[in-house]
């Protein structure tokens, strides 16, 4: 039922452009749509952009930059997709309207993604006729390296839908992750936002600056988490008796207020500080440049997480 030979890939934004990329150097026909007048060369130029990090880590058979298509056409362009990947930007009834759109005009087999990063599927598929097939898939920048993809179904999806879905995303090199209950923000994000919040606090109250800050991170735990994630690196630092002992010793700490989850308030003066250290950090390299070096070390880091970490976890699987 849920053969996929075409995507369609809604909104050309940085989301948008790196499914395209990933879709393309898996030797799929892409069809893309967004009804800015100067999406397509966006487009174009971003997918150029991203080849020849897909040309080192390896393309598939048949991937070429030349099976891909673009009209602002909505209908017309997800109307002989079997799967759409929808990217528009995190407003819930601008993707609610979207979403409803694209199910009047895509054919009754076709899967229907939505990118979105925070909003749950249940909200997203309630002006959709066919919310069986609607799904979130939910990945992470650069998509065309990055191969976590969060699947969220939500009251109304099919689980035949889930599990197309899933074996279609690990056929294009991507790590499925099935996430069993609707919450906001999924799984990775949350995490990423407690780190985000804390980070903000220490350099709001002058304890670091954002680059000491990522320092902590890239040379502290950060390499850890590359291979084992926060679970896995704490069983290990509990010795022979690993998380139970961890629990013993350092459970009590977890009373302690060493962290503030709720958010400072983003004032113009803490806005400043955070722009102009990174500005301060970034001085000489350009952002292209920046993103080269990024691809460069995801393709060799995931390279060396395959040599050490088959999988990336203990038995092979997500």
């Amino acid at each position: 039922m849920h053969s996929i030979k075409q995507v369609t890939v809604v909104g050309t934004g940085v989301i948008g452009n790196g499914w395209i990329a990933r879709f393309l150097s898996q030797g799929y026909d892409v069809f893309a749509t967004d009804p800015d007048p100067t999406a397509e060369a966006r487009m174009r130029s971003s997918v150029d952009r991203a080849w020849p990090a897909l040309e080192k880590l390896g393309l598939a058979a048949g991937a070429s930059r030349d099976r891909l298509r673009f009209d602002p056409d909505l209908a017309k362009a997800v109307a002989s997709a079997d799967l759409i990947q929808e990217n528009a930007p995190e407003r819930e009834e601008l993707k609610r309207s979207l979403l409803a759109q694209i199910d009047q005009h895509a054919k009754p087999e076709a899967i229907i993604a939505s990118s979105t990063s925070g909003l749950m599927p249940s909200i997203l598929q309630a002006d959709c006729t066919h919310p069986e097939r609607i799904i979130i898939a939910h990945p992470f920048n650069p998509v065309y390296l990055i191969p976590l993809v969060e699947l969220v179904g939500g009251e109304k999806t099919s689980p035949e839908v889930v599990a197309a879905a899933e074996q279609f995303y690990q056929s294009i090199q991507m790590k499925p992750l099935v996430i069993s209950a609707e919450i906001e923000g999924h799984v990775a994000d949350r995490l990423m936002e407690a780190i985000w919040r804390e980070a903000l606090h220490l350099v709001n109250d002058g304890i670091a600056t954002t680059e000491e800050v990522d320092a902590a991170i890239i040379y502290g735990p950060g390499l850890r988490w590359a291979l084992m994630g926060p679970f896995l690196t704490l069983h290990l630092a509990g010795g022979e008796q690993g998380m139970r002992h961890m629990l013993e010793q350092f459970g009590p700490a977890l009373k302690l207020p060493w962290t503030k989850l709720k958010a400072p308030e983003l004032t113009e003066k803490l806005s400043n500080q955070v722009i102009d250290g990174c500005e301060q950090q970034t001085a000489g390299h350009s952002i292209a440049g920046l993103e080269e070096r990024r691809d460069s070390f995801l393709i060799e880091l995931q390279q060396l997480l395959g040599k050490y970490w088959p999988g990336a976890n203990l038995n092979g699987n997500m």
